[in-house]
């Protein structure tokens, strides 16, 4: 199941002001000191920032190498992988290869296409909140880049997986009206447990999604897009249909590569039953999906 906590390292402010990033113990820039004063420079950068506002982080040139090579890796993988739809998109919003980009830029890219646009924040942001601000058509971002011993690995969301990954798919006038519907979603329900059935249909649609396209299995899903490994993986996992329930109550790790992944048969049937659960979920439906899934 989803858990809100598990995906980003947690931040603290303390009572003089100072905001400090935790990182896991088997994260990959625990022992550098210097990594963690960037990281949680870059989260009081947007914490402190005045409403409405997206900091300016003036990225090293370290992170802006940890990018070039991200994006390098990742567009011949982009091209043999990824479904048309996300390709087309990620055309339209080209975005740059041998530099960070500001939110801002991005937002600024984003916009005269299909109306979104980004909001930094330091981290976790609260699945509600996040939902909700999903429905107005704004994402939140982190704007820290993974750490340079591993630039090709990140176990949290970076900017890279937010804005290679969810930023191209959000050029997609489908993939966005996906997104924004699922937010919209998050409005109607009361119940955690219908929001966390919603975040975990969102998981495995428009995080770890794939389709189908002249006989292959094609990626969608900004998780999958974003990360050089899972895309050599994805081909070989277990490959399901479209299944509400299934997708809603089935346990999966974070930490590893996703065994299960659900297969759309095409674009049409994406919006056909993902659209059209998120354009109706109620908390009704989501316990009726739960009890289907628990009497199979």
């Amino acid at each position: 199941m989803f858990d809100e906590g598990q995906l980003y390292s947690p931040v603290t402010t303390g009572e003089d002001g100072t905001v400090e990033v935790h990182l896991a113990d088997n994260h990959p820039g625990l022992h550098d000191p210097a990594y963690r004063a960037r990281r949680s420079h870059i989260a009081a950068a947007a914490i402190n920032a005045p409403a409405g506002t997206v900091p300016v982080i003036d990225y090293t040139e370290d992170e802006h190498r940890i990018w070039r090579l991200c994006q390098e890796q990742l567009a011949p993988k982009h091209e043999k992988y990824a479904h048309s739809e996300f390709l087309a998109a990620k055309h339209r919003l080209r975005l740059p290869t041998d530099h960070v980009p500001q939110l801002d830029q991005v937002s600024a890219r984003l916009r005269p296409l299909t109306g979104w646009g980004y909001r930094a924040a330091p981290g976790l942001v609260p699945l509600r909140e996040f939902y909700a601000d999903l429905g107005a058509r704004t994402f939140n971002s982190t704007q820290y880049l993974r750490h340079g011993s591993e630039p090709l690995y990140t176990p949290e969301p970076d900017i890279i997986h937010e804005v290679i990954g969810h930023g191209n798919q959000l050029a997609s006038a489908r993939f966005a009206r996906l997104t924004e519907a699922a937010g919209r979603a998050s409005l109607r329900l009361e119940t955690e447990d219908a929001m966390k059935f919603v975040a975990d249909v969102f998981w495995f649609s428009m995080e770890f999604g794939v389709i189908k396209e002249h006989g292959e299995v094609k990626a969608y899903g900004a998780g999958i897009l974003s990360s050089f490994g899972e895309m050599d993986e994805f081909g070989h996992m277990e490959h399901r249909g479209l299944d509400l329930a299934d997708m809603g109550t089935l346990a999966y790790d974070i930490t590893e590569y996703q065994p299960v992944l659900f297969c759309a048969e095409s674009l049409d049937e994406l919006d056909d039953v993902v659209g059209a659960f998120f354009d109706t979920v109620d908390d009704d439906l989501t316990e009726c999906l739960r009890a289907r899934a628990a009497h199979r």
